[in-house]
C-alpha cells in the first residue's frame, strides 16, 4: 500500500474515533442539573442573605419567598451562577433542538412534517430569550428583559403543546413520554394563571404573603419547563451522546 493511502486511513480512523461517549439520559440529566442548582442556589442564598430586600414589594408587607428576577437578577453571586449556567447549557440545548428536528421528521408522516420545523423554531426562539432574560437583567434593562420573558413564556408554551400534539401523531407512540409530557405542559399552564392571579391580587389588595404565593407559582412553572425538556431522555433511550473530534452524533447503544 502506497505511503499516501496508509496516511489517509489512519487519518480517516482517528476522526471516528469517539472522544466521549456517555448515555443520553445522563447527558440530559447534566444539562438539567446546570441551570436546577444554580436556580436552588439563587433562592436559598438570597433568602438567607437577601431576606428582607428581596421579598420587600411597594405594598410592604410581609412575604417569606422571593420572586425569580429579584432572586436571580438584582445581586451578586447569584447573578454571575445563574448566568454561568445558562451560558453552560445553552450550546447543549441548541444542539439538542437540532437532534429533535431530525427526530420529528422521522417520526412524523409526511403531512406533519411542518409541525416538527415550527417546534424546532419554538425551541431557538425560546433558548435565545432565555439567554437575553438572563444577561439583560430587570434591574438594569427592564425593557428588553420585559420583552425577553413574554417571548420565553409564549415560545415555551407554544412549544409544549405542540411538542404534545406530535407525540400523538407519531408513527410510533412512546406512552411513557407523551403522559410526562402532557402532565407538565398542564402543570406549567396551570401555574402561570396561577401566578398571574396571585400577582394581580397581590397589586390590587396587598394581602401579606400573597407575593409569596406568586413567586412559589413561578418556582413551579421554571421546573416543570425544566423537567419538560428531560423528557429527551425517553425520547433517545437507549441511545448514547458521542462527542467526535470534529461533531457530535446521537447513536444507537
Amino acid at each position: 500500500m502506497p505511503m499516501e493511502a496508509r496516511y489517509a486511513l489512519l487519518y480517516s480512523d482517528y476522526e471516528v474515533v469517539p472522544c466521549l461517549r456517555i448515555p443520553f439520559e445522563k447527558f440530559a440529566f447534566i444539562i438539567l442539573t446546570l441551570p436546577l442548582f444554580a436556580f436552588i442556589f439563587c433562592i436559598i442564598y438570597s433568602i438567607l442573605f437577601h431576606f428582607e430586600s428581596v421579598t420587600s414589594t411597594h405594598c410592604h408587607v410581609f412575604n417569606i419567598l422571593p420572586s425569580i428576577s429579584s432572586a436571580i437578577g438584582n445581586y451578586s453571586p447569584q447573578r454571575e451562577v445563574w448566568q454561568a449556567a445558562i451560558l453552560l447549557q445553552s450550546i447543549p440545548r441548541f444542539y439538542i433542538a437540532v437532534i429533535y428536528l431530525q427526530f420529528h421528521h422521522v417520526m412524523t408522516y409526511p403531512k406533519d412534517i411542518w409541525m416538527g420545523k415550527i417546534a424546532f423554531l419554538l425551541n431557538l426562539t425560546e433558548n435565545v430569550s432565555l439567554i437575553i432574560l438572563s444577561f439583560w437583567t430587570s434591574s438594569k434593562h427592564y425593557a428588553v428583559h420585559e420583552k425577553a420573558f413574554i417571548a420565553f413564556i409564549t415560545m415555551s408554551e407554544f412549544y409544549m403543546m405542540l411538542s404534545c400534539i406530535m407525540q400523538t401523531r407519531f408513527r410510533r407512540h412512546n406512552k411513557r413520554s407523551l403522559k410526562w409530557k402532557l402532565r407538565l405542559f398542564l402543570t406549567n399552564i396551570s401555574c402561570i394563571l396561577l401566578g398571574t392571579y396571585f400577582y394581580m391580587r397581590h397589586n390590587s389588595l396587598c394581602e401579606p404573603y400573597m407575593y409569596s404565593l406568586f413567586a412559589f407559582a413561578e418556582y413551579i412553572v421554571v421546573l416543570t419547563n425544566m423537567a419538560f425538556h428531560t423528557t429527551a431522555y425517553f425520547d433517545f433511550q437507549k441511545k448514547d451522546f458521542v462527542l467526535y473530534k470534529y461533531g457530535a452524533a446521537i447513536t444507537e447503544r
